[in-house]
């Protein structure tokens, strides 16, 4: 009798966890089932698009851009904002340079029409700290209505700001469309290019056809001056950071919007393909609970989507409830959760002629799921305790120095990190970041040997790297140690009545950068070895 009552209550509560589990997955269904269907009717943007240049009331705009080291792509916007079909009466553009060693400051040095804040000399501050050090300087311009906040590597239309416009009579924050350029991506970075156009197209535009509150993207985002305040500054650190900054606007009743008429460009190597990760949604959900007892139900919603399963979730929880239902009693039979499933797998075929994906497209799409899978095994903490260990098991690292620098593309200047790694063998190697990808050098005995190994590497993708070792008119200085980070400068700046030339290290950089022939560096080198030996 006791081991009869022991499998009666396992199979009670097994019934009752699958249950709620039956219950999460059916009610995402529906809830993706009105999206897809209420993102079928789209007229609401086509008609503001069309009427976009009859509307008489102007907001005034700051247009705020944030710059590191994209000298060519800022000089290119700010053209572009010059040419807007909006009264040049009613906006002013602010650019924040922060820490820019590629002379950026120079495309403004007569040009009035730009306000330039120029952060020097206090390292790299980041998006946030930058942003916030210029809105203190016109937080109390009372002429402002609005802040546009755009990266200087976004480029954009002539009719931009009157969208903006009407967009913000109706809304208090606003976010466009980024349309990326993918030519020079590789296949991961174009599924994750792919999949964010996915998300945009149908999960953002369906959520404000719904009413529904959307996450802003820092890269284009719009916003009253008055919830600014209200807020007292804004937080685009990451993209953890940019999801809060979300929820606090709808807890405040100043929900963010997607608006696809609000367009902007940039190529895919400046572009950021990451999600907020999932212990920080958990977190989020958890520090929100106490904060559901309101009134707003957009607020509820939006803390609510925090939870919204992916993929592989709903693919194992539909397959363990078909085969529960199967074989036991369950609240429903099994073929009504066949026909659950049934009806999500609609929903997404409907959601690809939302989201308007051709079917290339489409193909890179449906490899994303194993690139999540992917991802998540690796972040597993056993699994990055085991690789962790394994890199261990190799040359450690005894010394490194940290460098910001800029690499010059096929697209114009770009930001990226250096690492220069001594290891305790005595070895040199050298670990390069650009954006979301690494890439570290073998060891080698000197460290220019490992800066040769970079510099032929990033050749071979059409980049050079703007430091002095990649320069014309750097000299290197045989001076008897062993990696030889020492050189000469024979540049005229910033006086051609110097009469001698400066000192320098291999990793430093100035606005007046040549490119060297590709290998020039080494041959130059071994001239001068045998020049001391003659």
């Amino acid at each position: 009798m006791p081991f009869y009552y022991n499998d009666v209550k396992e199979d009670y509560v097994m019934n009752f966890i699958l249950s709620i589990l039956y219950v999460y997955v059916l009610i995402y269904t529906f809830y993706m089932l009105i999206l897809a269907l209420r993102n079928l009717k789209d007229g609401p943007f086509f008609i503001e698009k069309k009427y976009s240049m009859y509307d008489g009331v102007k907001n005034n705009f700051a247009v705020i851009i944030y710059s590191h080291n994209n000298r060519e792509s800022l000089e290119n916007l700010v053209k572009q904002l010059k040419m807007q079909d909006y009264p040049l009466g009613n906006f002013k553009v602010y650019a924040v340079l922060d820490n820019c060693n590629d002379g950026s400051e120079k495309i403004f040095e007569k040009d009035r029409f730009v306000h330039v804040l120029n952060i020097q000399d206090v390292g790299t501050l980041g998006k946030t700290q930058a942003v916030n050090m210029l809105l203190e300087s016109i937080r109390n311009d009372s002429l402002i209505d609005s802040y546009v906040f755009i990266d200087g590597t976004r480029s954009i239309e002539t009719d931009f700001l009157t969208l903006a416009n009407v967009s913000m009579k109706k809304y208090d924050a606003v976010t466009g469309e980024l349309l990326i350029d993918r030519a020079n991506l590789d296949i991961l970075d174009k599924i994750k290019a792919v999949y964010k156009k996915y998300i945009a197209n149908f999960f953002k535009q369906a959520r404000t056809l719904c009413s529904l509150a959307t996450t802003i993207d820092s890269g284009l985002f719009i916003i009253r001056k008055s919830v600014v305040d209200e807020l007292e500054e804004i937080d685009f650190k990451d993209i953890n950071q940019e999801l809060e900054y979300s929820l606090q606007l709808s807890k405040t009743g100043h929900k963010c919007v997607y608006n696809p008429n609000i367009r902007s460009y940039a190529y895919g190597q400046d572009c950021s393909f990451k999600n907020p990760r999932l212990t920080k949604r958990f977190m989020l959900f958890g520090e929100n609970i106490p904060n559901l007892k309101t009134t707003r139900l957009t607020f509820i919603e939006h803390v609510f989507s925090l939870l919204n399963p992916n993929f592989w979730l709903l693919l194992f929880s539909y397959a363990l409830l078909i085969s529960y239902s199967y074989n036991y009693q369950f609240i429903v039979k099994c073929k009504t959760v066949i026909f659950s499933a049934i009806i999500l797998l609609a929903v997404f075929g409907l959601s690809l002629v939302n989201a308007k994906l051709k079917p290339r497209e489409i193909c890179l799409l449906l490899f994303h799921p194993f690139y999540s899978i992917c991802h998540i095994i690796k972040n597993f903490p056993l699994v990055r305790m085991l690789l962790s260990k394994l890199g261990a098991s190799g040359d450690k690292e005894a010394d490194k120095l940290t460098i910001e620098a800029t690499v010059l593309t096929k697209n114009g200047d770009r930001p990226c990190k250096l690492e220069f790694i001594s290891t305790e063998n005595g070895l040199a190697k050298i670990r390069f970041t650009y954006r979301n990808k690494k890439y570290t050098t073998n060891s080698h005995l000197r460290m220019i040997d490992a800066l040769q190994q970079l510099k032929s590497k990033m050749n071979d993708y059409g980049q050079v790297l703007k430091i002095c070792s990649c320069c014309s008119k750097f000299t290197t200085e045989v001076d008897g140690s062993t990696n030889m980070l020492k050189g000469q400068c024979h540049n005229d700046y910033p006086s051609p009545l110097l009469a001698q030339s400066r000192p320098t290290l291999i990793w430093n950089s100035c606005s007046c950068f040549e490119p060297a022939v590709i290998n020039s560096f080494i041959e130059e080198l071994a001239r001068e070895v045998e020049n001391q030996k003659g």
